[in-house]
């Protein structure tokens, strides 16, 4: 598992303030948009969708918020939202890919630029780091709460691709077609994951420590607080320890 799969675990793990809620409806609602404009409004046949509504629900965004999401996507009214991936490098040469919807790509590049190249980071061409991710389903659990042999079976009888277990995290890897299958299998056995989602994978990681495993987790908190981030991967592998120390 990625030092960033166990960094997405934490922060989902941690109480979300008034202040971020906000910022975090308005990601959910562009996704919830943009899914049902590409696949239609039926969460049963439009896999993005149902993921993007489960988001929406587990953030206690209200349904009339999610109603409307789905029918702005439906009947394409509002601003066009492109969607880009940017890719590039932070500090300790880790790999960063970018993902952005907006509609307005030269000031969504300017931002993720002008944060990048201030916090030890550089943006890198097409394909740059690309090749180093594959997306993935990352469903995980406290290593200490469950029986791993049982979530072993388990996983794998539901059609899990992989199961690693590091520290105090274990982590079931699905491909993207099986995510929500697993997922909803392991739940209906009473295995209830930390967090579970359809992110990018690295192929391989970059340990970090010290300052600069701060500078990359500073540098990946600025990028997904801008408003056009819908979210950012990376490779670093940075200690548990280390990990809740500096997310205090």
């Amino acid at each position: 598992m990625s030092g960033h799969s166990k960094w997405a675990t934490i922060k989902h793990a941690k109480a979300k303030t008034d202040a971020t809620r906000g910022k975090v409806f308005t990601k959910i609602i562009r996704e919830i948009t943009t899914a049902a404009k590409i696949g239609g409004g039926d969460p049963g046949g439009n896999p993005r969708l149902r993921l993007a509504i489960e988001k929406a629900k587990e953030a206690n965004m209200p349904n009339d918020n999610i109603k409307r999401a789905v029918e702005k996507g439906i009947g394409g009214g509002g601003t066009a939202l492109e969607e880009i991936t940017y890719e590039g490098y932070g500090p300790g040469g880790v790999a960063l890919t970018i993902e952005v919807m907006t509609d307005n790509k030269n000031r969504a590049l300017g931002e993720v630029r002008n944060i990048l190249e201030r916090h030890g980071g550089n943006l890198g061409a097409s394909g740059s780091v690309a090749w180093m991710f594959k997306k993935k389903g990352s469903i995980t659990f406290n290593l200490s709460g469950v029986d791993e042999e049982k979530l072993t079976m388990a996983a794998i009888d539901a059609g899990a691709e992989d199961v690693l277990a590091e520290e105090s995290v274990f982590e079931v890897v699905t491909t993207p077609e099986n995510f929500i299958k697993v997922r909803d299998a392991l739940k209906t056995q009473n295995f209830n994951p930390l967090n579970a989602e359809v992110t990018m994978v690295p192929a391989n990681t970059v340990k970090l420590e010290g300052e600069d495993a701060q500078k990359v987790l500073k540098l990946v908190n600025l990028l997904e607080e801008l408003d056009d981030v819908q979210s950012v991967h990376a490779n670093f592998d940075i200690p548990d320890a280390v990990l809740e120390q500096l997310s205090k």
